[in-house]
């Protein structure tokens, strides 16, 4: 019966995890009122091609991813999450986090902040092609299947709902998670939306499945 209670417990507590995750750190708001900030239409930055890039990220550990590169539109470093802290997100302007809770569930899940790195991910659209880099320089190729938008009804509140943008339809932050998280083998980016003065306002996630191509 104790084995049982700490079961229980321990489920009770990664959800909760999950849910945290699924909110932004607070932080001060920059939108306008009654505005949506869909992040920028085009790419000010000039990305190093990327042979340039692989070579830049490479350490020579396979196995561990070390960069994203999106033709034209992003080409980022990736850290990995300290050993127990789910919830931390690099707050470096050039990076992404790999979320761990995502590569458990043998996933690849990419956060960054929407004033940070997360920016660029307004950027990503269907039909565009995500290679992951790992520390060997060998690399796994994606194409962007689906843009997912949702508001968060109460954003620093951990058993807030979400409601689809696109079909008004409610969603808990489990089954969210696992939606975006778990199943067959693809990769999350996952931002914040802010709007009305609320820089964690909704969620931006989006989705690429593999096309079968790898170098490793």
């Amino acid at each position: 019966m104790a084995l049982k209670n700490l079961v229980i417990h321990r489920k009770f507590i990664i959800i909760n995890i999950i849910a945290l995750l699924l909110l932004a750190t607070p932080m001060q708001a920059m939108a306008q009122s009654n505005s949506i900030e869909w992040g920028s239409t085009e790419t000010t930055t000039t990305l190093p091609n990327y042979f340039s890039f692989v070579k830049s990220v490479k350490n020579d550990q396979a196995g561990v991813l070390r960069g994203v590169y999106v033709p034209g539109i992003l080409a980022l470093p990736i850290i990995q999450q300290p050993v127990r802290h789910p919830e931390f997100i690099s707050e470096n302007y050039s990076e992404v986090t790999q979320f761990d809770l995502a590569t458990q569930a043998g996933n690849v899940g990419l956060l960054a902040h929407n004033h940070l790195s997360g920016e660029d991910f307004f950027n990503l659209l269907p039909g565009q092609e995500v290679r992951l880099i790992y520390g060997d320089g060998s690399a796994e190729s994606f194409i962007i299947s689906q843009v997912l938008r949702y508001q968060a009804l109460e954003p620093y509140n951990a058993n807030s709902a979400f409601r689809d943008l696109e079909t008004n339809t409610l969603i808990t932050a489990e089954e969210l998670f696992r939606k975006m998280y778990q199943g067959n083998r693809h990769i999350t980016f996952q931002t914040c939306i802010e709007a009305n003065g609320d820089a964690s306002w909704g969620r931006l996630f989006v989705m690429a499945q593999p096309t079968g191509f790898s170098s490793r």
